[in-house]
């Protein structure tokens, strides 16, 4: 394995960063070991001053600024946990900070900031839509720019966190997970680890709507995505940095992607180990480490993965524990159609068994059959087809809408909704960056052009205002509806021919 540059193992050793910083513990999570065989250690960065390992390279850069640096302040771009470790920094040192953050940056990350003493600016939907905004900032005072990856101060402060784990655990040691958004973890615990323990593997988790280092890995060169996904805002990043990347070419085994059904699930396995709330960027790591095993069919492996934040917004809560059971495949829904007679609904239970149902929305709409939406209660994904497969041996049809977006999010909230005479009705799912007054911008946005025959709103207390609707719209208009859609901006799926769809709201 090729060195690093030869000065990070020494920047490394040298960083400056329990001024402010803490050595966070690094415990066994007993309950997700048994559960994928496997001994998986958290490192529990999620307990620093900040709740955040960010604190590290952000004091490091700037403890090293010189006394005419910090008079005229610093100035950054984060999408919360670099800017509270800024913030925390420049209070330490006393100095000025002024920091830039996405407007759909979580309050509990606004507010820590504020806290602090340092000037909040809201801009944007992501750490890109600030990065300019924050530069821009720094050429017109003075002030310095304190990257929160791309630097190698900042690279080597972070690098700090792979020193304590070989401290901390001295016997062999098969992988370390650890999460990424521009990559300055990721390259600070790799020029670390690969210098003195180059058996050990780094593995990067990325969100699957966030992918940018897994992509420039893959291409051999920066790439920049055009939009990412922010329910995991802490890795929300669209263009990973140029040492950050140069230096994971050469030191960084792989790079996974995870998504947010196995972030949520994470989460809870956290909780139930630790009774600590990770934020969904602090999860990625354990929802890596559990997906590496099962698809490598590890076994008997030790495996350490970086708990990298605790920023949550209580009211994602709710949206986390509705998508856990999904990421741990211990709920299923599925769609039956059983026949409108008196007794079909007993026989349907007949069938079920001793599993426990978790939903189950039926309304008449049918002399002939009735259409009905079940959530289950299951141990394993398999039990699924093997209960279609019973349900079809009684001729009742079943399919499984588990992996449904729009079956999970809506359809379930809005079962029995048929109307009859509605014509030309084309089913659209609509996503837009969730802050106050989201939605009513998106209503005035689609104005009364056409009518609109359904429509379901819910705030999930997630990253994104998830709409349904129905809008009739004849052949004729096609141009302009497309012209229409285009104009609105928003990210959007025509879902008319969805099977949930046809079944129940059709």
């Amino acid at each position: 394995m090729p060195a690093p540059t030869p000065d990070y193992l020494e920047r490394i050793l040298a960083a400056r960063v329990y001024d402010v910083a803490v050595e966070t513990p690094l415990e066994l999570a007993p309950n997700l070991s048994r559960r994928i065989g496997n001994k998986v250690y958290l490192k529990r960065e999620d307990v620093q001053p900040v709740f955040s390992f960010k604190i590290r390279g952000a004091y490091n850069k700037m403890v090293k600024l010189s006394p005419a640096e910090l008079e005229r302040g610093v100035v950054t771009a984060s999408a919360g946990n670099h800017a509270q470790g800024v913030a925390l920094s420049a209070q330490h040192l006393g100095c000025r900070a002024t920091i830039v953050m996405p407007a759909t940056t979580p309050h509990i990350k606004v507010d820590g900031v504020a806290r602090r003493g340092a000037e909040v600016v809201l801009i944007g939907d992501s750490y890109s839509d600030c990065y300019q905004h924050a530069i821009k900032i720094a050429e017109e005072t003075g002030a310095t720019f304190v990257h929160p990856y791309d630097d190698p101060e900042v690279i080597a402060g972070q690098g700090t966190v792979a020193m304590e784990i070989l401290r901390q655990h001295p016997d062999p040691l098969d992988a370390i997970f650890i999460p990424v958004g521009g990559g300055g973890l990721l390259a600070g615990v790799a020029a670390y680890i690969k210098r003195l323990r180059p058996d050990v593997k780094i593995i990067g988790v990325e969100p699957t709507d966030a992918n940018a280092m897994y992509l420039s890995l893959k291409l051999g060169e920066r790439v920049q995505l055009p939009q990412v996904g922010i329910f995991a805002d802490g890795v929300a990043v669209k263009q990973v940095g140029e040492e950050t990347f140069r230096l994971c070419q050469n030191l960084v085994d792989e790079v996974i992607l995870v998504d947010t059904d196995a972030m949520c699930a994470a989460i809870k396995d956290v909780f139930e180990d630790t009774r600590s709330i990770l934020e969904p960027s602090g999860a990625l790591a354990i929802a890596g480490a559990k997906l590496w095993s099962q698809r490598n069919g590890a076994q008997g492996q030790t495996y350490v993965a970086i708990a990298s934040g605790a920023n949550m917004n209580f009211d994602r809560l709710r949206y986390v524990a509705e998508q856990a059971e999904m990421g741990e495949e211990r709920e299923a829904i599925i769609a039956v159609t059983i026949p409108e007679k008196p007794g079909a609904y007993r026989d349907f239970c007949s069938l079920l068994g001793a599993r426990s149902v978790t939903e189950f929305n039926y309304r008449y709409a049918d002399d002939k059959v009735a259409h009905i939406f079940v959530g289950l209660a299951i141990q394993s994904r398999s039990e699924v087809a093997e209960l279609i497969g019973k349900l079809a041996d009684h001729g009742l049809p079943a399919v499984d809408l588990t992996d449904n977006e729009v079956a999970k999010m809506h359809i379930r909230h809005l079962v029995g909704g048929r109307a009859a005479h509605v014509t030309n009705e084309r089913l659209l799912r609509f996503e837009f960056p969730e802050r106050p007054g989201a939605l009513m911008n998106f209503l005035n946005q689609m104005g009364g052009l056409w009518n609109i025959s359904l429509f379901h709103y819910r705030n999930h207390g997630a990253d994104y205002g998830r709409v349904l609707v129905g809008i009739q719209v004849p052949a004729s208009d096609d141009d302009a509806f497309a012209a229409f859609l285009e104009k609105l901006g928003y990210p959007y799926w025509d879902e008319s021919g969805n099977q949930a769809y046809q079944l129940f709201l059709s």
